[in-house]
């Protein structure tokens, strides 16, 4: 059996556990990776290529200034002022925490925002005795699909970008618009779905209301001190995530500089902060980079992509098949590596054809495929990981149901758009 035939089977399995949901998928994917470095189809020198520390440590320093923050309070007071701003009303919670994730995760990390939010969902879903899932796969989905619509939302625009030297308008002018209509067919969608469920009597309605008019947002803050160096803290690094290209920092760098910050400037007992990190998110993602990683030094990816494409025709037909294979590999594999193979071989088809929307086509497939399954994207398992940590379980089959709906929706909408535009 060559090297090929068992990175596959590999992967293969290790999904199939993922799904099956009878070991956890951190598990999964730490046995899977540990087969791959056994069988050395990934060398150990070249671990540190696949493992990518930036989002590791990025999701790493981000926890530990969320989990700080929470020790003062900060969550519970945004969530009291937000939700008494909704008047207790869930849908327009619903309504007002996507727009504020779409928004910050069009210009920030998807995987920082929904650090940031997350917590805060699940108080206000608390506070108006209702599951907080609806909320929460909203909140995803919304990340997702922000992410889309710049050159800095998400790290497969990034590497576009850099590769065929779009601009930030370039980005803005082309995924923009599609971006804010996936957005509202996908609050669209989920209202449909959760209408009834997200519905309160007029009496629950008033006991919700009174029940936030009873609560004194100021008298949730634990710690005034720390809330404050908390806010000063999340401000500065929020800042700096908008500047780093241009002082030549890594967002990874800047996460972890806030958290090193606050934790020094606060002088909180760190043991208690690391130990909430959602250890079991950084494995999984860890273990699915190096299984990815043997697909990719095997050559699989790579030929699977040069395969899609030899059967490409024409202009349209380009267009279709990017769009909707990235959509759905973006599903199932890191977005990042495909990207990285895809880019090539993009570029091998500019002398037959013109391949400006082909750009576009790969932007929309690969941002918004990761809302197909719970595995699709970094801020799926984070939003998933922390839920399950409060006892609230989104299952991989619960989460297809929805995702696949709303990615093919949001994606055939977004091409049917980019057809218009480029193929007429």
């Amino acid at each position: 059996m060559n090297m090929e035939t068992i990175a596959l089977a590999v992967f293969i399995f290790t999904y199939a556990l993922i799904v099956s949901e009878r070991i956890h998928r951190a598990v999964a994917a730490m046995f899977g990776a540990s087969i791959v470095l056994f069988l050395k189809i990934v060398p150990w020198e070249r671990v540190s290529y696949y493992l990518d520390l930036d989002t590791i440590f990025l999701l790493m320093g981000m926890m530990i200034i969320v989990n700080t923050a929470r020790n003062s309070g900060l969550f519970e007071y945004i969530a009291i002022k937000t939700a008494k701003f909704a008047k207790g009303n869930p849908i327009r919670v619903l309504l007002l925490f996507s727009v504020v994730t779409a928004l910050v995760s069009s210009v920030l990390d998807n995987v920082t925002t929904v650090l940031l939010l997350t917590p805060m969902l699940l108080y206000i879903s608390k506070l108006m005795e209702l599951s907080p899932i609806p909320f929460l796969l909203s909140e995803i989905f919304a990340s997702n699909i922000g992410g889309t619509a710049t050159l800095i939302g998400d790290p497969p625009n990034i590497m576009i970008g850099s590769a065929a030297n779009l601009s930030f308008n370039e980005f803005l002018t082309n995924m923009g618009l599609i971006s804010l209509l996936d957005f509202i067919l996908m609050l669209g969608v989920i209202y449909m779905v959760y209408n009834r469920a997200l519905n309160v009597s007029s009496d629950k309605r008033r006991r919700i209301i009174n029940s936030l008019e009873s609560l004194d947002e100021k008298a949730v803050i634990k710690d005034i001190v720390l809330f404050k160096k908390s806010v000063a803290t999340i401000i500065l690094v929020v800042s700096l995530f908008f500047v780093h290209d241009k002082i030549g920092i890594e967002p990874a760098v800047v996460a972890l500089f806030g958290a090193s910050l606050l934790l020094l400037w606060s002088m909180e007992n760190p043991e208690g902060i690391l130990e909430r990190i959602e250890w079991t998110a950084l494995f999984f993602f860890g273990g699915l980079f190096i299984i990815v990683g043997g697909l990719e030094e095997t050559g699989i990816i790579a030929e699977v992509a040069k395969w899609v494409i030899g059967h490409i025709h024409s202009q349209g037909e380009a267009l279709l098949v990017i769009t909707w294979f990235s959509a759905f590999s973006s599903a199932i594999v890191d977005n990042i590596p495909l990207t990285a193979a895809m880019i090539p071989l993009i570029k091998h088809m500019g002398n037959s054809l013109n391949i400006y929307p082909l750009w576009w086509a790969l932007s929309l497939g690969a941002c918004l495929g990761g809302n197909g399954t719970a595995i699709g994207a970094s801020a799926n398992v984070v939003v998933i990981g922390i839920a399950e940590r409060e006892g609230i379980k989104i299952g991989f089959g619960d989460f297809l149901k929805m995702g696949m709906v709303i990615m093919v929706l949001t994606v055939a909408l977004g091409v049917g758009i980019l057809w218009i535009r480029y193929v007429g």
